[in-house]
């Protein structure tokens, strides 16, 4: 008889083990599922899943790398458009043509020149709303040249900007660094002032048509220690087109790569509330 309830006793004891563990397993898979449904699905939550990044003068696409990663890690549907700096209408036409390819609603992003580009390009029935990067966000019949001489930058005031006898520009490489990327580290800046696009001097003379900004919804990143926008005309830029606005502190025309926490957050914003209305 003592042998019969030691065989049932242990028997329950391994059927409550069994069913402890199977508890278990079943909680972990739960738990790994909704992290994953978490991480992947965050884009599917948000109401606009398409980004667009736009760059600008004297780089490439190359520098939204930082800002792409934290959003395709979000589940947005990324894409960056490499324009040929050759001419605005060129310009316009290559980021044109990227944002055709989009499924469906889009999010635009400009970073400096490229912000000229969106104001223009953002007037496409599938952009829903423009994020402004450390970028001109011009009114009609507006150029930068004319905006930077009533807001001039600290570039400006040094002989820093060169112009190759073709009519392009360039940053003289030694000067990059300071000019552009002053919170990058030397090396990724140096890197960057010897890799830069050359740009063709007639787009910052190009005046845009109608801006996108008056009727869709906007968002501006205004970063603080801009020596190629001047912070005070972006300030402008942000309060005429009456932004979703976010102030940078100490960072330099490079804020895209230097802060890309800041600026993947401020356009998942866009992504979240563009559908909401101006």
């Amino acid at each position: 008889m003592q042998c019969e309830v030691t065989r049932s006793t242990s028997t329950r004891q391994k059927g409550f083990v069994m069913k402890f563990m199977k508890m278990r397993f079943v909680a972990a898979s739960l738990s790994i599922l909704f992290i994953t449904f978490t991480a992947t699905n965050k884009a599917e939550a948000a109401p606009v899943h398409n980004i667009v990044l736009v760059h600008g003068a004297w780089v490439n696409g190359s520098g939204w790398k930082p800002v792409y990663d934290i959003l395709k890690k979000d589940g947005y549907n990324v894409s960056i458009a490499e324009h040929p700096l050759t001419s605005f209408n060129d310009d316009v036409t290559a980021v044109k043509r990227i944002v055709d390819m989009q499924d469906g609603p889009t999010i635009l992003v400009g970073h400096s020149y490229g912000g000229a580009i969106i104001t223009d390009v953002g007037n496409d029935p599938k952009v829903v709303g423009l994020v402004y990067v450390a970028a001109h966000a011009l009114d009609e019949g507006e150029t930068e040249v004319a905006n930077s001489k009533l807001y001039p930058n600290a570039t400006s005031k040094t002989h820093d900007v060169k112009k190759t006898a073709d009519g392009f520009l360039y940053l003289e490489p030694s000067k990059y660094p300071q000019d552009f990327a002053a919170d990058l580290s030397l090396p990724q800046a140096e890197f960057e002032a010897n890799a830069q696009e050359l740009t063709a001097a007639s787009v910052f003379d190009s005046p845009t048509g109608h801006p996108a900004w008056k009727d869709k919804p906007s968002w501006f990143a205004v970063a603080m220690d801009d020596r190629i926008i001047s912070p005070d005309l972006e300030r402008m830029y942000a309060k005429r087109a009456h932004s979703h606005t976010i102030e940078v502190a100490g960072a330099s025309h490079s804020v895209y790569e230097s802060h890309p926490k800041e600026i993947a957050a401020l356009i998942e914003d866009a992504a979240n509330h563009a559908l909401d209305g101006k």
